[in-house]
């Protein structure tokens, strides 16, 4: 990987933060616009959840649950997530800037981790990368031999520190209904 794709990937949590003052700045949140958001970003909280609690991260490969659809459920959560936090600001410009953070940002971390996975599972991760995508789910899940029959634990989840993310989208929404309260005054 070379030097810029590393950086990316270890600043991109600090970028983050950086970036979620810049768009609400261009934040024009409505009660609608945040409760379709709240909506949308909910059930990118729950895809990750159900992600989380099947991810062992560093000990196996995960190709059971989420992981049989796509080899990023997280991300993909990640992605749902970001377009309800971009529904609820109501703003084109947060929208374009989040979108663009997101699809440069996790381009970048996929292709890493993707590697990281092959020199550690090497043959097993590529005939999983064969029959799963990267990013996008596939509907039917992946039969993969091997694969064995994870369960979702919520314990796994705790041990991830899942609930980090759905404290950090209430933060966001009650943000920005402060942000609506502000300018309606």
């Amino acid at each position: 990987m070379n030097g810029a794709a590393k950086w990316i990937a270890r600043w991109r949590v600090r970028l983050g933060y950086l970036l979620a003052i810049i768009v609400l700045v261009f934040a024009r949140p409505n009660p609608k616009s945040i409760a379709a958001g709240a909506a949308i970003g909910i059930f990118g909280l729950w895809v990750r959840a159900y992600a989380a609690g099947y991810l062992k991260k560093q000990e196996v490969l995960t190709m059971t649950g989420p992981y049989a659809h796509t080899r990023n459920p997280l991300y993909f959560g990640s992605a749902i997530l970001t377009t309800g936090a971009a529904w609820a600001m109501h703003s084109w410009i947060s929208a374009a800037i989040l979108g663009v953070y997101f699809a440069v940002v996790y381009f970048v971390v996929m292709r890493r981790e993707e590697g990281e996975l092959r020199g550690h599972f090497g043959e097993s991760f590529e005939i999983y990368a064969k029959r799963v995508p990267l990013f996008f789910p596939r509907l039917a899940p992946a039969r993969i031999e091997g694969s064995g029959a994870g369960v979702f634990s919520f314990a796994q989840y705790k041990k991830n520190h899942e609930h980090q993310a759905a404290l950090g989208f209430v933060f966001l929404l009650a943000f920005l209904l402060l942000i609506w309260r502000l300018r309606v005054g």
